[in-house]
C-alpha cells in the first residue's frame, strides 16, 4: 500500500472549498488499486519479502469523469508487465455508481472484511487483506471526522435551520433511543450548508447547549433567525449562545400540537383557519389576521385559541423579513427533508451496534448532501440575503427608538 496521505487530507480540507465525496472517491479507488497491485506484486509497497515477483515502477494519470467532478486517478505502474484497474475498463457510471456504493456501505455497521470484500468483487478486485480494509476505513473515518469539524468559515449564516433525528443503537446490553443533532444554514454566497452533527442521549437544554457552543466556535456566526420545532431548552441555549438571533417556530410542526387541543373532527377546520395566517400579502395582514383567528377560535375552542395567542411571537418572528423569504425560513421542512434522506439510508441498518457507526453513517451522507448543495444553485440570492441584514438593522434601530421615546415619556 502507498503511504497514507494525511498532510494531502489536512491541505485539501484546509482549502475554500473541499469537495468532500469526490476527496473520498479518488482516496478510495487509490486505495483499491494498490491492493491489487500489492496482489500482483506479491509484496506490499517498500516491503521486502521473499514471495515478491514484481515491484512498482511510478505512475501514470488518468482522468475519471463522476458525478462529483472530473478524478484524476494515479494509475501504478509495474516493472514487468502492464496494470490497468478492470473498474475502469467498464462503464464509467456503472463503475462509479459501485464505487460510491462502496464508500456509502462501508460506513453500515463498521467495515468488515465480508462485507468490503463483497463490494469490491463487483468491481473486479478480490481477496482483500484485513490490514487493507482496516486503511481504507481509517481514511474514510479520518475524512468524515475532519468535515465534521471544519472551520464555519462561510459567513454570515443569516438562517440557521436546526433538528433533531432519532436513531436506535446498542449500549448496556439493551436497545436504547439516542438523538442526531444536525443544523444546516445560508452562508454567505447564498448557498445551503451542513453546520454540524451531534449525537447525545437526551434531546434537552443540555445537550442543544453544547451543541450550538461548538458550532460557534468553529466559527458560526452572523445569525439572524434559528427555525426549529419547540424542542426542550433549545428556545434558551439559542439566547445563550447567538445573541441577536430571533426563533421561529416550525410553522408545520405547530400545526400538529395546535391539532392535539381540539376534537379529531375539527382539526381539518383548524389547519386550514391557521393557514390564512400564512397566506397574508404583508406583516401588518399577518397580524391582523392572527388576532382574528385567535377571536374565532375562541368562541369554539378556547384552549385551541389560548395556544396560537401564547405562541404569536413564536409563530410569526418571519414577519421580520422580507416577503421574498418567508415561505423558506417560517417551517422545518427544508430539514425534514434531509432528514428523510438520512433515514431512508439508516433504515437499512435498523439498530446500530454502537454511537461511533451513526456518525459514521449519517456522518458520510451528510457530507455527500453538503457537497450536491454546493453544486446546485443558491438557495438565497445575494441581492435578498442583503436585504434580509438591512432589513433587520432598520428594524432594530426603530425598535429601539420606541424604547426611548417610551422611557422618555413615562
Amino acid at each position: 500500500m502507498v503511504p497514507a496521505a494525511g498532510d494531502y487530507f489536512d491541505e485539501t480540507l484546509a482549502a475554500a472549498s473541499p469537495d468532500l465525496l469526490r476527496t473520498m472517491i479518488r482516496e478510495f479507488a487509490q486505495r483499491m488499486m494498490d491492493a491489487e497491485v500489492e496482489q500482483l506484486c506479491g509484496a506490499g509497497y517498500g516491503e521486502v519479502s521473499s514471495e515478491r515477483v514484481n515491484s512498482r515502477n511510478g505512475y501514470r494519470s488518468r482522468e475519471w469523469d463522476t458525478r462529483a467532478g472530473t478524478i484524476e486517478l494515479a494509475i501504478p505502474r509495474l516493472r514487468s508487465g502492464s496494470y490497468f484497474p478492470d473498474f475502469l475498463l467498464d462503464k464509467r457510471r456503472r463503475a462509479e455508481r459501485a464505487l460510491t456504493s462502496v464508500v456509502a456501505t462501508s460506513y453500515l455497521l463498521g467495515v468488515s472484511t465480508r462485507r468490503m470484500e463483497k463490494l469490491a468483487e463487483s468491481m473486479g478486485i478480490t481477496k482483500l487483506s484485513k490490514s487493507q480494509v482496516s486503511k481504507m476505513a481509517a481514511e474514510l473515518d479520518e475524512l468524515v471526522a475532519s468535515f465534521r469539524s471544519r472551520p464555519l468559515d462561510g459567513g454570515p449564516y443569516t438562517f440557521v435551520w436546526i433538528d433533531a433525528l432519532t436513531q436506535k443503537v446498542r449500549e448496556g446490553g439493551r436497545t436504547v433511543n439516542v438523538h442526531c443533532l444536525i443544523a444546516t444554514g445560508v452562508n454567505a454566497d447564498g448557498q445551503r450548508e451542513i453546520l454540524g452533527l451531534d449525537v447525545v442521549s437526551c434531546e434537552d437544554g443540555a445537550g442543544w447547549l453544547a451543541f450550538l457552543r461548538g458550532l460557534v466556535a468553529r466559527g458560526l456566526s452572523g445569525v439572524l433567525l434559528v427555525t426549529s420545532d419547540c424542542h426542550a431548552g433549545l428556545r434558551d441555549a439559542i439566547a445563550a449562545t447567538l445573541p441577536g438571533a430571533s426563533w421561529q417556530r416550525c410553522r408545520t410542526h405547530f400545526a400538529r400540537n395546535l391539532g392535539t387541543c381540539v376534537p379529531k373532527t375539527a382539526q381539518p377546520w383548524v389547519h386550514t383557519m391557521l393557514r390564512t395566517i400564512f397566506e397574508q400579502p404583508d406583516t401588518e395582514s399577518v397580524h391582523a389576521q392572527h388576532r382574528h383567528v385567535v377571536e374565532v377560535l375562541e368562541a369554539k375552542y378556547p384552549k385551541a385559541a389560548d395556544r396560537l395567542d401564547e405562541a404569536r411571537d413564536d409563530i410569526l418572528a418571519f414577519t421580520a423579513f422580507p416577503t421574498a423569504v418567508w415561505r423558506q425560513i417560517w417551517s422545518n421542512n427544508p430539514q425534514e427533508r434531509l432528514n428523510k434522506e438520512i433515514r431512508r439510508r439508516t433504515d437499512v441498518v435498523g439498530i446500530f451496534p454502537d454511537r461511533e457507526a451513526i456518525v459514521r453513517l449519517v456522518g458520510a451522507v451528510l457530507a455527500e448532501q453538503n457537497d450536491e448543495w454546493t453544486e446546485q444553485r443558491r438557495y438565497m440570492g445575494l441581492e435578498i440575503l442583503a436585504e434580509c441584514r438591512k432589513h433587520t438593522h432598520s428594524q432594530n434601530e426603530t425598535n429601539d427608538a420606541k424604547v426611548n421615546i417610551e422611557a422618555i415619556t413615562a
